[in-house]
């Protein structure tokens, strides 16, 4: 029996949602770059990742107007994270016991016909950003916003979160924020989905297992400690000396290396151009020069290349997203590629059932209780 350190480069499945080859990401045939350059919508991506082809005008249209008249959250939801907002708990705990609660109001929620997969998949994915918005607001003792049906994805979650409508250079920066991180091959939350569907049970539970595992400092977490790092060196004034202390103690530098990619994040480079972008020439440029400083130190001393959670901290930062919940936000994303990889284990399932390789001890023998 073989096995691996973190099932590194086991392959678990197949599928057609994503790839990453050498240091390149596509979503179901489509580089990452191309998405990019071309400017598409978010919207389109979720489409994209869903249906495994590009929308047409009608079905892109149907596709958005089904999202947005699914954005309104319930009462009974919104006083549930009303008395979690109080409690001072974690964020991505109060995200993953919301989307949890969802699956108990949907009275469809154990359906899995076709009809019914898609209206969960569309509630779930219309949802999230209201449920984050909502606690956000409540928590900072703020009146949530009502949102929005005459916009789109990224402008809805941003006017309801801040109150007021965003620049098309912010809408612009988050909707690339939103579409480089939507899928990502076979991540650690994205396992724990597809784990969870192979057993056959509802998609809210999937999408509640892939936020546990989402919420974890060596997955998810990153970005927010990327920022925390940031603020530490804006206050200290040294760049260097900072690293210097921090990787003298052992200490790890979050925002760079990859388990994966080896000579670049493709996604890294476009939060770059975002995140200079959207500081240069305001007072909120000195967290991209802190950056670049950052960047250079770490390439020059340990040879590591930026991930894609760096420059997103940045970026999520001048759009107003406080860091205590930029987890939330990878969540509001990605979870476009979990329901995608939900679909697609349902549709040709087998549990996905691994073995495990036992270390400890061999042929003890049982000593009686009044013995021991």
């Amino acid at each position: 029996m073989t096995q691996s350190n973190g099932l590194k480069d086991t392959i678990a499945c197949e599928t057609r949602i994503s790839q990453i080859i050498d240091d390149t990401l596509s979503y179901a045939g489509y580089n990452i770059s191309e998405l990019m350059e071309n400017n598409a919508s978010f919207e389109e991506v979720i489409y994209l990742l869903w249906n495994l082809h590009l929308p047409t005008q009608i079905e892109l249209k149907n596709f958005v107007n089904d999202l947005r008249a699914n954005y309104v959250i319930s009462d009974a939801v919104e006083q549930c994270i009303l008395i979690q907002s109080r409690k001072h708990l974690h964020p991505m705990s109060v995200l993953r016991s919301t989307v949890s609660l969802l699956g108990v109001y949907n009275i469809h929620a154990e359906e899995t016909s076709p009809e019914a997969t898609y209206e969960q998949s569309i509630q779930l994915m219309a949802k999230i950003p209201t449920i984050i918005a909502t606690f956000t607001r409540l928590r900072s003792g703020q009146t949530p916003i009502e949102p929005r049906k005459d916009l789109g994805f990224a402008a809805n979650f941003l006017y309801m979160l801040n109150g007021q409508e965003p620049t098309e250079l912010e809408i612009r920066a988050f909707n690339r924020a939103l579409v480089l991180h939507a899928d990502h091959e076979l991540n650690a939350s994205t396992f724990a989905a597809r784990v969870c569907a192979s057993t056959l049970t509802d998609i809210y539970s999937c999408v509640t297992a892939a936020i546990g595992a989402l919420k974890g400092a060596l997955h998810g977490g990153a970005n927010e400690c990327v920022f925390d790092m940031l603020k530490e060196i804006k206050a200290e004034g040294d760049t260097n000396a900072y690293l210097d202390r921090k990787l003298a103690s052992h200490e790890k530098i979050m925002g760079f290396g990859h388990r994966v990619y080896k000579t670049q994040d493709p996604r890294e480079k476009y939060l770059r151009e975002m995140a200079e972008e959207l500081t240069k020439g305001t007072e909120k440029e000195i967290w991209y020069q802190i950056s670049e400083e950052i960047e250079r130190y770490m390439k020059h001393t340990k040879h590591l290349i930026p991930n894609v959670d760096f420059y997103s901290a940045t970026v999520y930062h001048v759009l107003g997203i406080d860091s205590s919940i930029y987890t939330l936000i990878f969540a509001m994303s990605r979870v476009s590629g979990w329901i995608a990889h939900i679909q697609e284990q349902r549709k040709n399932n087998k549990l996905i059932r691994p073995r495990s390789h036992y270390v400890g001890a061999q042929n003890l023998h049982y000593i009686p209780i009044g013995r021991r």
